[in-house]
């Protein structure tokens, strides 16, 4: 028993790691990128493209290929984690203090506009300009990721401003996806996932607490979105906001009636029985399971519920089949002076960061807000170099812009360079303010 419970902590810690998951992600873009550029790329693809998966209801029977399906379907599940900590973020969290939230808030739109324009100056003309918002996207998990390699010695507030920061870049890219990268779009099918998201509000303001109908209707919803032309991973985040918040258990009063159920059990316990005829003991143990689960929030047990598959299957899946390029063939010259590559490269690599250090320089200096407790302009320096790691976001948004499967490539390259340099750089920059830090003699 001893040795099982050591086993599952250990799973515990590995599955609970950040830096866990993005080595997991990296291994994956790594494996795709090598299996690529060998003589089993054809079957590779192929793999991807033809195995089929879908539902039929009468003659409504849509299929996806099996990349669809990562990509609209299991990459929903990603955007509903992400809505979950959005919507944490706006009740609990930074974004729930206004003078708090300003700031990586700012840093955030910074960071997406200047990219946005970087990329814009560089392909005016060359016929690939919808690429603008791919270096806008930043990557969550690689950048906390990268941040937890530094432990402790990362300041408290430096850690929730690039949180906070990540989870405001991620609502700016979710916008600009569902209203610039969308395709035909049927009205029919958009105002049926609008009625039922209606619905979910409705079952918020009734105060359900069980996630199941939420999950029913939110796979409606999806399946609405999917058929209207907007993108089907936008159904996940408004599934997140509808959630409840709340605990459906008054958690003032919790202790005490915990307390009263406690006795109660101990009074109904005959140690001279077996376990297996204390119905009574039972009974009372099961009622307190049943409150201690209600007194956690939706939105708390659907994120605990997400967070492994999501970071353990679903990005590794996602990266995997995704983030690789195909290098044998092309002539390196091309690649590098092609303006797609360019135009992402450098706004992932300068763009970003640059608006995200100028957009907070500002705001403090206009005193908007203050920089967090704890945290110098050297902290904002790497954490704005950190935002040009782009990977999941920004090869997600690179197959909505691109059609040409020449342009994907390049724009992958690009976003693998950038985010490879800007995680390293920042990293080091991170680490050697830090370091100087320690340095300091005590005064």
């Amino acid at each position: 028993m001893r040795r099982h419970h050591r086993r599952k902590r250990k799973l515990l810690e590995f599955t609970h790691s950040s830096t866990r998951a993005t080595m997991l992600m990296l291994a994956a873009a790594v494996a795709a990128l090598v299996i690529e550029n060998t003589p089993v790329l054809p079957y590779f693809a192929e793999f991807w493209h033809t195995f089929d998966i879908g539902i039929s209801l009468g003659d409504f029977a849509p299929r996806l290929s099996l990349e669809h399906f990562i990509n609209d379907f299991l990459m929903a599940i990603f955007f509903l984690l992400v809505g979950l900590e959005i919507k944490f973020e706006m009740t609990a969290g930074e974004l729930k203090n206004p003078r708090k939230a300003l700031l990586p808030i700012l840093g955030a739109a910074g960071g997406a506009i200047v990219p946005a324009l970087v990329y814009t100056a560089v392909n005016v003309g060359s016929g690939f300009e919808q690429g603008w918002g791919v270096p806008m996207a930043n990557d969550i998990a690689f950048c906390l990721g990268i941040l937890a390699l530094l432990g402790s010695r990362i300041p408290a507030g430096l850690r929730s401003f690039l949180s906070t920061l990540t989870i405001a870049d991620d609502i700016i890219a979710i916008m600009v996806i569902a209203v610039f990268y969308t395709a035909n779009l049927d009205v029919t099918w958009l105002a049926g996932g609008l009625g039922l998201f209606a619905v979910l509000i409705v079952f918020n303001r009734l105060h359900i607490y069980d996630l199941l109908p939420y999950i029913v209707v939110g796979l409606g919803m999806w399946v609405c979105f999917l058929m209207s032309g907007v993108h089907a991973t936008i159904a996940g985040v408004l599934l997140a906001l509808a959630i409840p918040a709340r605990s459906q258990v008054k958690l003032d009063r919790a202790p005490g009636w915990f307390a009263a159920r406690a006795r109660r059990a101990d009074d109904r316990y005959d140690p001279g029985e077996p376990d297996i005829v204390q119905k009574e003991y039972l009974s009372e143990v099961a009622e307190i399971g049943r409150v201690s689960r209600l007194s956690i929030p939706p939105i708390t047990r659907l994120d605990h519920r997400l967070h492994i598959p999501v970071y353990f299957f679903i990005l590794p899946l996602f990266a995997f089949s995704n983030a690789s390029v195909v290098l044998t063939g092309m002539d390196l010259l091309s690649i590098v002076t092609n303006p797609v590559t360019i135009g992402v490269f450098c706004g992932l690599l300068f763009g970003k960061p640059l608006g995200i250090f100028l957009a907070t320089w500002l705001t403090v200096k206009l005193k908007l807000s203050d920089l967090p407790q704890g945290v110098n302009w050297g902290h904002i320096g790497g954490v704005s170099v950190l935002g040009g790691v782009g990977f999941t976001m920004a090869i997600f948004v690179t197959n909505l812009a691109f059609v040409d499967p020449n342009m994907i490539a390049m724009a992958k390259a690009a976003i693998l360079a950038a985010s490879l340099i800007a995680g390293i750089a920042g990293f080091f920059i991170l680490r050697a303010v830090t370091d100087e830090e320690d340095e300091e003699p005590v005064r």
